[in-house]
């Protein structure tokens, strides 16, 4: 298998999980900057031109959280239950598509992503429109995880390793995480996974 990544949000749950089951990816980095994501060649393999992408033999699978479940069900992992906690899983990560991604992707892209691809400065509007969104849902998210450890049942899924994408960058994209502390606890048991803490491969081993 070949997973295309680069080092922004999305690929960062996909490597996380790559890196947790210990999949056997062969890793491919994408120069982002460079646009080596709308190269014809690359977009013959994801015609949306983003990251990230596997190849898992004549099959190309892109979508961050589809490539998850696969690569958990490639392995008969419990991340991807085969049992009724699976339509949890797959509720949680729809609430967190739909819902709470748009707000920590626009804290992450105003905060994070201009300054590294030179995009000029954070829009305050923007800023405080995405703020309210993530504390109106935090509040929703830190209630259901009062009392649990996790998000479904009382393991690991990967509904965990996609709703908690956006925390590892909580300083740098202004996320008011300090607000829910059953957030902060839910994360610093994800930050006992090494694969959650460094999910992404050396660049020097990535092919």
């Amino acid at each position: 298998m070949n997973l295309y990544w680069s080092d922004v949000l999305s690929p960062r749950k996909v490597c996380a999980v790559a890196k947790y089951l210990q999949s056997p990816v062969e890793y491919a980095y994408l120069d982002l900057g460079r646009g080596e994501h709308k190269t014809p060649e690359y977009l013959a393999l994801n015609p949306n031109g983003k990251v990230p992408t596997l190849v898992d033999g004549a099959r190309s699978l892109w979508e961050a959280d589809a490539i998850m479940c696969h690569l958990a069900a490639r392995c008969d992992s419990d991340l991807w239950p085969q049992d009724a906690r699976q339509v949890d899983v797959l509720r949680w990560l729809s609430w967190e598509l739909a819902n709470l991604y748009p707000s920590v992707g626009a804290l992450y892209f105003e905060y994070i992503v201009k300054p590294r691809f030179g995009l000029g400065d954070a829009d305050p509007a923007a800023v405080k429109r995405a703020s309210d969104d993530w504390r109106h849902l935090a509040t929703l998210l830190d209630d259901h995880l009062h009392g649990r450890r996790w998000l479904v049942g009382d393991s690991i899924t990967v509904a965990d390793f996609a709703a908690a994408i956006a925390l590892p960058y909580a300083e740098r994209a202004h996320i008011p995480l300090q607000e829910f502390p059953a957030i902060r606890r839910w994360h610093d048991r994800l930050n006992e996974i090494d694969a959650w803490r460094e999910p992404f491969p050396v660049l020097a081993e990535a092919s």
